[in-house]
């Protein structure tokens, strides 16, 4: 087992590469954020399937916002899991939280995949799954400030963007495989019925085994030198109560994340059940258009990413919440009177390019905002609470806009949103310039 800390990169001679064992770290802990997300996402993927074994009706619009409340109530957990595997992270070290993340995803998985149906036990059912989420909901809570902590201190400073983006390389990645797992579920292995009868507790095995696998691969992680050199200085680490004294930067993480993930949550929950519920896909259909489109997604972040390291985050920022106003409502509608999936990809792809402005550097951003002593739970924390409230709402808003028969009013209050996300991201300095983790290496 290494625990050994790694020297920053940005602390090397100019023109040193990145090394092979910094690199080794990135690529485990953006593993192991792919399988975490990946057993996340199955719910959203799987939910066509298992939504009547859970929630019986006749209106399959009222069983998909079952299990969107359901979906929602999640994320209604996760400023807790902010708060709690950000303090295990600030005070105990990014790897051991990140562990502990992984390990509880594992046990959410397993409740989902082991869940009677409502048939056998009634309204325990449903319970039993609502729990299963909220463990679910808490471990991705803390997964992702830590996450974001651990890359953005492990990338050199000159490709911080570029390395950080795979962040959400990884999340996006995670929902691609609960699709592509899908695809083959329906087009070579089980029919229709076996995948509602059965067939849908697959994925949650196979995350429960895929979580144990990163849970080792963690194992083997070094600790970042940022909180190594904290710890060391022996300041207060972690809490609530030191997070209360940066109000500024959780206010920005708060306003940059409620139009960023409102339109991430879009373009991918709630796009499943858009493309077959409004726009009239088959099955089939709805599931190549969401992987071809979350394939096409990966492909820009690192790109993106890349990019805010020549010209900086701000700039992609702006962009981001500056086309989102002005596009949503136009490319909403557009999707939704697509007369085909060749069209619905093409109109998502365009989403996409504007969306992954915000994407593919978000978690850097509010990384460089805070210091090494309260990193994890300053990203972490506000995130939680912002997604909560605007990405976990997202889809199950959207199918209520639709059963009132006000669809187009949902794109109306996710315009609205990202505008004021515009408004942050144009007031906001640029991290790129700002950045609390080069002051740091610079002072070390």
């Amino acid at each position: 087992m290494s625990t050994a800390s790694i020297r920053p990169a940005s602390d090397s001679q100019p023109g040193e590469r990145i090394s092979g064992k910094r690199l080794r770290a990135i690529f485990v802990g953006s593993a192991g954020n792919l399988v975490e997300w990946f057993d996340f996402y199955c719910y959203s993927a799987f939910a066509l399937y298992f939504a009547s074994a859970f929630f019986p009706a006749q209106d399959p619009t009222a069983q998909m916002m079952s299990t969107a409340g359901i979906f929602a109530l999640g994320f209604f957990v996760r400023p807790l899991g902010g708060i709690l595997f950000g303090h295990l992270g600030d005070r105990h070290g990014r790897k051991t939280a990140l562990m502990a993340s992984v390990l509880l995803m594992c046990f959410g998985s397993l409740l989902i995949a082991c869940a009677p149906t409502y048939a056998s036990v009634g309204i325990l059912s449903p319970c039993i799954l609502l729990l299963a989420r909220l463990l679910q909901g808490l471990s991705l809570g803390g997964e992702y400030g830590a996450s974001a902590t651990y890359l953005s201190e492990m990338a050199d400073s000159k490709h911080r963007g570029f390395y950080s983006s795979f962040q959400y390389v990884t999340l996006i990645g995670g929902q691609l495989l609960a699709l592509i797992l899908l695809l083959v579920l329906q087009k070579f292995l089980l029919s229709a019925e076996e995948l509602r009868a059965w067939g849908w507790r697959i994925p949650f095995v196979i995350g429960a085994g895929l979580a144990i696998l990163a849970l080792r691969m963690r194992h083997n992680m070094p600790e970042t030198q940022s909180f190594e050199t904290a710890r060391k200085q022996a300041k207060p680490m972690g809490g609530l109560k030191q997070l209360a004294r940066h109000p500024k930067e959780v206010l920005l993480v708060v306003g940059l994340t409620m139009g960023g993930t409102l339109a991430f949550y879009v373009y991918t929950t709630y796009m499943q059940k858009f493309l077959r519920l409004s726009v009239g896909l088959t099955d089939g259909q709805t599931t190549a258009v969401s992987a071809a489109s979350l394939l096409f997604a990966m492909c820009l972040q690192p790109l993106y990413g890349a990019l805010s390291d020549r010209i900086g985050r701000r700039p992609l920022l702006v962009g981001f919440a500056l086309l989102g106003t002005l596009f949503t409502v136009p490319l909403l509608t557009a999707i939704r009177n697509a007369s085909g999936p060749w069209e619905a990809f093409a109109l998502i792809a365009c989403a996409w390019i504007i969306v992954s402005g915000y994407t593919s550097i978000n978690a850097l951003v509010k990384a460089e905002l805070f210091p090494a002593t309260i990193r994890a739970t300053g990203v972490g924390v506000p995130y939680a609470f912002a997604v909560s409230v605007f990405g976990g709402t997202a889809e199950y808003l959207a199918l209520w806009f639709k059963s009132i028969h006000m669809e187009s009013g949902f794109y109306w209050y996710a315009t609205a949103v990202i505008a004021c996300s515009l408004l942050v991201c144009w007031f906001m300095r640029d991290t790129a310039d700002h950045s609390q983790i080069d002051a740091e290496i610079k002072g070390h």
